[in-house]
């Protein structure tokens, strides 16, 4: 039965902290995540757990991404903390990001997007520490590279943060500073860039 990430903290966490045992359990989409509170395992623990798992979820047993959980505080209070890492199945046939490669354009990847793509394909990490704006800052500072390809961005925050948590105030905070960023970020684009603005699934509360 898939699990709401948030909901498996406040059933097991006080147990996980007891037992030291891992929080293993899934979700709606096609993962498997483990969840470990980090006064208890380190982060490099959690992620060794996770490439053992990936080994295992493969063939017939298939998923898409493992995903670390680490979360740190007391019940009932816990909370997730920024080291999440997801362990992607490799693409199954080329990808964009591929094909831009082999024409020799860069491929820039902030935040998610090399987790998203097992790393395949990109060819510059830059990963997001703290919350969408320092997304969209990286972004913006990418402006003022001389590069040619892609920059591929991620922000999390709209679905992880306020999409399924339904909260509807975070959610249009977090929007309406993306609007502000996104003003300062076409500001500085030059002729022949394009920018374009999708939403993965529409987690919109």
């Amino acid at each position: 039965k898939p699990y709401s990430g948030t909901k498996v903290l406040m059933d097991y966490g006080q147990e996980h902290e007891k037992t030291g045992a891992l929080i293993v359990y899934t979700s709606a989409d096609s993962v498997l995540q483990i969840a470990v509170h980090e006064s208890l395992v380190s982060p490099e623990q959690l992620y060794e757990y996770c490439r053992m798992a990936r080994k295992i979820m493969t063939g017939v047993h298939s998923v898409g991404r493992i995903i670390a959980r680490p979360f740190e505080g007391a019940y009932p209070n816990y909370v997730r903390t920024p080291r999440r890492h997801d362990f992607s199945m490799q693409p199954p046939a080329e990808t964009m990001l591929d094909a831009l490669q082999k024409q020799g354009l860069a491929t820039i990847g902030v935040g998610k997007i090399s987790d998203i793509f097992a790393a395949r394909g990109i060819s510059k990490h830059l990963g997001i520490n703290k919350d969408n704006e320092d997304g969209m800052n990286k972004a913006i500072a990418t402006l003022a590279e001389d590069f040619q390809g892609l920059c591929f961005v991620n922000l999390v925050d709209f679905d992880m943060q306020y999409g399924h948590r339904r909260d509807i105030d975070g959610y249009a905070n977090a929007a309406t500073v993306f609007d502000r960023q996104l003003a300062t970020f076409m500001a500085k684009m030059q002729d022949g860039d394009i920018v374009m603005i999708t939403a993965d699934h529409g987690c919109d509360p």
